[in-house]
């Protein structure tokens, strides 16, 4: 059973962190309370805010003794609520923005160690000035933390070509639910000592323990990058592109994108100093990219291909930046769509997965499903087209109250959509975890056996249930 914080717990809480790591102090606590979203909202009696892994282990003793729970966050920019503590007061904000050292860089063996609280865009700054990278980027770069990456097993844009978090992850410091501290910061290569903790605690969306560091594999910096903005006639076209691109250019293809025009018309209204890359309009585009050693033999290999794909009709127009700044520009409309689209008004997310041949298929299929069942209904997809992750927006009927009919309708819309992802063999979290947003669909449609494994693992490690209550697993 969960207990409420004592008095006499906060006042240990606030000697050992001292004022810069403890506060109850509501108004700062305010914006940490909410999701991204403002979909959920939630009170605590304290912020901890520690600055060690020592200070983390300290403070799990410390609530293990009482069996209070503690919900970590990082940046707080995740989609599905899973940082943000339940309504009732009994839960405890642990903030890991303080860890915010890179530890080490080596060039050599291309590792590099993060703590949890490191922002994405910082640690891709401390990298590329050893002439390295970290190939994982996404919208929220500029806010997400390391910590909330691995606890989320986070995508982005570059799956493509080198994997989730998770392929990522050479090693992992956590403290685990009594306390101790796991070190597996050690990048091996080869550890048959059984279940991979590492991996485990990757994606666990700190239901199983706190990462409070990360070592993390790194690239050589990109010498040369071609950047294109394609316009396609449709989703199935955008296949047969992806497949033509694979097989040509390999390895070297590291993103591709499929957004709608409604997309973009919603980036191009909302956010500021942006513009289309083309000025005719059509259905669908494609921003892919290639990032390699030439920049030559890079620019001509992607020129070659798209011009034979002009000439076979299988696209309808491109233009291929011509620098950084472009390539950026290029960029910045997709990374804006989430909020363009919070822009617009209420909306259904659903950040899903379907094999990558299948996901044409979803996106045609789906919305005539929401037609017959919800009319009205107007269905958005985006997303990463190269690794099958579909980021797919039902928005309500134009002449009805929004907030209403989501309200009336919104189970239900959303568990037509994840039945017919499950339907295709896909699963209903890509990249964003499933959080308290989708922990209830998970437990009505998801496989027995994996729910079931999923729920021993939680029991084993963390039998007193303090850490993330309510996430992931009811």
């Amino acid at each position: 059973m969960i207990s409420q914080p004592s008095p006499e717990l906060l006042s240990r809480l606030a000697e050992l962190l001292g004022p810069k790591g403890y506060t109850a102090d509501t108004d700062i606590m305010a914006p940490w309370l909410t999701d991204w979203r403002g979909k959920y909202v939630g009170r605590a009696a304290a912020m901890l805010s520690p600055k060690t892994t020592q200070d983390v282990a300290a403070i799990v003793r410390l609530c293990a003794e009482e069996r209070v729970a503690l919900v970590p966050q990082g940046g707080n920019s995740g989609m599905v609520g899973g940082a943000t503590p339940s309504g009732d007061g009994s839960q405890l904000l642990l903030s890991l923005r303080r860890m915010n050292r890179v530890r080490t860089i080596d060039s050599p063996a291309k590792i590099g160690v993060a703590e949890a609280g490191v922002i994405l865009e910082n640690f891709h700054h401390a990298v590329l000035a050893q002439g390295l990278r970290f190939p994982l980027t996404l919208g929220g770069k500029g806010s997400a933390t390391i910590g909330g990456l691995v606890s989320t097993n986070a995508g982005g844009t570059q799956v493509l070509r080198h994997g989730t978090m998770r392929a990522l992850v050479a090693g992992i410091e956590a403290v685990l639910p009594d306390g101790s501290i796991f070190d597996g910061l050690a990048p091996l290569k080869k550890d048959n000592r059984g279940y991979d903790l590492r991996h485990l605690l990757c994606g666990a969306e700190g239901t199983l323990g706190i990462v409070t560091a990360a070592s993390l594999h790194l690239v050589p910096a990109v010498a040369a990058r071609r950047t294109a903005w394609i316009a396609v006639d449709s989703p199935e076209g955008a296949l047969l592109l992806l497949r033509r691109l694979d097989a040509s250019i390999g390895r070297e293809l590291e993103g591709f994108e499929l957004i709608p025009h409604a997309c973009l018309d919603a980036v191009l209204r909302h956010i500021p100093q942006t513009r289309a890359p083309i000025a005719a309009s059509y259905p669908w585009y494609v921003l892919a990219e290639l990032a390699g050693d030439g920049d030559e033999a890079l620019g001509q290999a992607l020129e070659t291909q798209l011009a034979a794909a002009l000439d076979a009709g299988l696209i309808r127009d491109v233009v291929i930046a011509k620098n950084d700044s472009e390539s950026e520009a290029f960029w910045r409309l997709r990374d804006s769509i989430s909020e363009a689209e919070r822009a617009e008004g209420p909306a259904l997310q659903h950040d899903i997965s379907v094999p990558v041949d299948l996901m044409p298929t979803f996106i045609a299929d789906n919305p005539l499903r929401l037609e017959r069942g919800f009319p009205g209904a107007r269905a958005l997809s985006f997303g990463h087209l190269g690794d099958g992750n579909v980021h797919h927006h039902i928005q309500p009927p134009m002449d009805s109250d929004g907030a209403a009919w989501l309200a009336r309708h919104g189970t239900a819309v959303s568990h037509m959509v994840y039945a017919h992802v499950i339907e295709l063999g896909g699963s209903i979290s890509a990249e964003h975890g499933i959080g308290q947003m989708k922990r209830d669909v998970m437990a009505a449609l998801d496989s027995p056996a994996r729910l079931a494994a999923l729920r021993a693992i939680k029991a084993g490690l963390d039998p007193a249930g303090i850490f993330n209550p309510g996430k992931l697993i009811d």
